[in-house]
């Protein structure tokens, strides 16, 4: 009964937002139409009933960058829903997204949505989803699905006077990723606040240009990425993209002499989809959902 009332009134939210954005003619489905899209697409997964939301007669779908017939994979086993997504929107190109904790049975996870909006119509779905069981060893960290509080800054809306442009957005999240590309210490086109924040599947890290500094990510080899969407009324990229170990790295220092050893003793990739808050031209928090895949796969949304 709870899952029926949530679809219904995902269902009226996402209609109304959708007229209102109509009648305006400002947009073809603006931040708010976009936004309820994706609460009513949770809602539709969540009840295992496509007819639920909007979708368009053909949806691209992938899951964990492989593509499927829609809908497939976890809209078969999903369970449950934990917690209060972060939801977040680029009206200027139709996407929308979401990070949320799930479980399948009695295995928790968490999921990363990228949907593609237009004439409001979902017409893309991707999903990457990280549970312990399809991580491999060496396992990136995971935490709890029911301890999944979100760095509540994340939705918040800046105002015009203290953003930053879409480019300069971007750019942050390509110096993040920059910087995590053999890691020497040296932070590359990007700032981090003192007190900036990192959840991978669920976990929190703290200090994490302090990490940066140190030089511990050594052994990533190749850091792949594309842009995806630019939020910039809550001054918010996200990237797709790939971390490769080639695996010939053995011992290494630390930027302070410490010697270590890589975990990576082998070819090994791991996909993600990663948001980057920028507050005060800085990054002020960052949320990840990572999965283990083939050494130097490909996402199916690149471009050609």
């Amino acid at each position: 009964m709870r899952t029926k009332m949530l679809v219904a009134a995902a269902a009226a939210l996402g209609l109304a937002a959708c007229a209102t954005t109509q009648m305006t003619g400002t947009a073809d489905c603006d931040a708010a139409c976009l936004e309820a899209i994706v609460v009513q697409y949770r809602a539709a997964y969540l009840a295992h009933d496509p007819s639920a939301a909007p979708f368009a007669d053909h949806v691209r779908y992938t899951e964990n960058n492989v593509e499927m017939p829609f809908p497939e994979g976890t809209w078969d086993t999903v369970t449950e829903g934990h917690g209060s997504p972060v939801v977040f929107s680029d009206p200027q190109t139709g996407q929308v997204a979401m990070f949320t904790a799930i479980v399948q049975n009695d295995t928790p996870g968490f999921l990363a949505i990228r949907l593609g909006v237009r004439g409001g119509k979902i017409t893309e779905v991707e999903h990457i989803i990280s549970t312990k069981r399809n991580l491999s060893s060496p396992p990136t960290p995971i935490g709890d699905d029911l301890e999944y509080p979100h760095d509540p800054a994340i939705e918040e809306i800046v105002p015009p006077e203290d953003r930053v442009s879409r480019a300069r957005l971007i750019a942050h999240g390509e110096g993040y990723l920059d910087t995590l590309e053999h890691n020497n210490g040296e932070i590359r086109g990007t700032r981090f606040a003192a007190d900036a924040t990192r959840r991978e599947n669920g976990l929190l890290f703290n200090d994490i240009g302090g990490g940066f500094r140190t030089g511990r990510y050594a052994f990533n080899d190749r850091v792949r990425r594309q842009v995806v969407l630019v939020d910039e009324a809550r001054q918010i990229s996200l990237f797709r993209g790939y971390i490769d170990h080639k695996g010939v790295l053995d011992e290494y220092q630390l930027t302070d002499g410490t010697t270590t050893r890589s975990v990576y003793r082998e070819p090994q990739s791991w996909g993600l989809l990663e948001l980057y808050k920028i507050e005060n031209d800085e990054i002020s928090a960052v949320e990840a959902v990572f999965v283990q895949a083939p050494y130097y796969q490909h996402s199916p949304w690149e471009e050609e």
